[in-house]
């Protein structure tokens, strides 16, 4: 299966779920207040025919497409070794028959049915998920116990699994590994998941997912940046905005009997001056909305090799509407609008109608005024979305 095709929908066969199926016949109320950062849930068949999209060989061509994230993990008499992609195919075709593991991250972005999936989950805010991993592996294959920090979801796609699971506090890991492997793991539950099933886990879950046959798992994660992350990133925000003036004076210095010591007069001045800076909610709601939607630094954007006229998009934006691209992250806070890291400031009118694309990613024919035409022009012209 080369890496541009995958199989396609027909009859019968894969479609994205209703968010009824995909829960299990409960309501996302139901699941924030039973099981979201509290309990695992194994839901049967909540997504069927996933190996009619995505098969073993077609995740090997993915993983060794220039822009995959791809990871080939093995167990080698005791010891784990971990190799990233781009692979080149002969080292994925020279590989055993058994105890690998070939993840590749962002297939949202590779495959269109992927992408559909991951928006499946938009129950949780766009803010939050993260991306579609699939992995594959033979009889015997997995990644080790170890635990996530974020919530996931996972989906069986080709063959059988078994999962086992613990609610351990013990999560000290193994020294010296390129993995982050549990020294110790203690199992509470086991399932053996079919294909269709999905088992969500909370954060700190502990896992251990073996291939029982040659098989394939669909996760769903999502982002839970770090505290030191996100005021490391703030601070990079204020350094672009800071400004501060004046200089560091001193009139009133004299005569110093030992010169390697920092003055306390001077300290004291300068400390006053780090404490001008400030900011305030809104200058937060900006670099979050900004943070937000910043895609990862591997994601580049493709504009249209022959880009329509303003005319032409205006004319095929009135018969079709817009689609964002997978690769698009739009997200808003008040009237504030953020697209791939970029602010806009809309009126009134326009701000509901990007909120209504961030919400459907999508926006319905019809005939939209020239402030609105020109600006999805332009996202056009960048390679941000596209006519429906």
């Amino acid at each position: 299966m080369s890496p541009a095709k995958t199989k396609r929908n027909r009859a019968g066969q894969f479609a994205v779920p209703g968010l009824k199926a995909l829960l299990g016949g409960m309501s996302p109320k139901q699941f924030f207040a039973e099981y979201w950062h509290k309990k695992p849930l194994m839901i049967r068949n909540a997504v069927p025919h996933l190996e009619e999209v995505l098969d073993g060989a077609g995740l090997k061509a993915l993983a060794c497409r220039e822009e995959a994230e791809g990871r080939l993990v093995r167990h080698v008499r005791d010891n784990w070794r971990v190799e990233r992609g781009p692979f080149e195919p002969a080292r994925l075709a020279a590989l055993p028959k058994k105890d690998w593991s070939l993840l590749v991250s962002g297939v949202n972005l590779m495959v269109p049915e992927g992408d559909a999936l991951l928006n499946a989950f938009n129950f949780v805010p766009y803010a939050r998920l993260d991306d579609l991993m699939v992995s594959f592996a033979p009889p015997g294959g997995g990644v080790g116990p170890h635990f996530d920090a974020y919530d996931v979801f996972l989906i069986q796609g080709l063959g059988r699994r078994r999962w086992e699971i613990s609610a351990q506090d013990d999560l000290e890991l193994v020294d010296d590994c390129p993995l982050r492997i549990l020294k110790r793991f203690r199992v509470d539950q086991s399932w053996k998941l079919e294909p269709g099933d999905m088992l969500y886990l909370p954060p700190q879950y502990a896992h251990n997912g073996v291939a029982l046959t040659d098989c394939m798992t669909w996760s769903i994660g999502f982002r839970t940046p770090t505290a030191q992350e996100m005021a490391t990133q703030f601070l990079v925000y204020l350094q672009d905005r800071i400004e501060l003036d004046g200089v560091y004076a001193d009139p009133d210095l004299g005569h110093s009997r030992h010169p390697g010591r920092i003055p306390d007069a001077m300290a004291s001045r300068l400390k006053d001056m780090i404490r001008r800076i400030d900011w305030r909610d809104a200058d937060m709601d900006d670099f979050l909305g900004r943070y937000l939607s910043e895609p990862k630094p591997h994601v580049f954007f493709d504009p249209p090799a022959r880009p329509l006229g303003a005319a032409a998009f205006r004319h095929r934006l009135a018969a079709r509407g817009v689609r964002l691209d997978a690769r698009t992250l739009m997200l808003y806070r008040g009237r504030a609008c953020f697209i791939n890291g970029e602010r806009v400031e809309a009126g009134r009118a326009a701000a509901s109608t990007l909120r209504r694309l961030a919400d459907h990613r999508a926006l319905p024919p019809g005939d939209y005024d020239d402030e609105m035409a020109e600006l999805l022009h332009d996202w056009y012209r960048d390679g941000y979305l596209a006519p429906a």
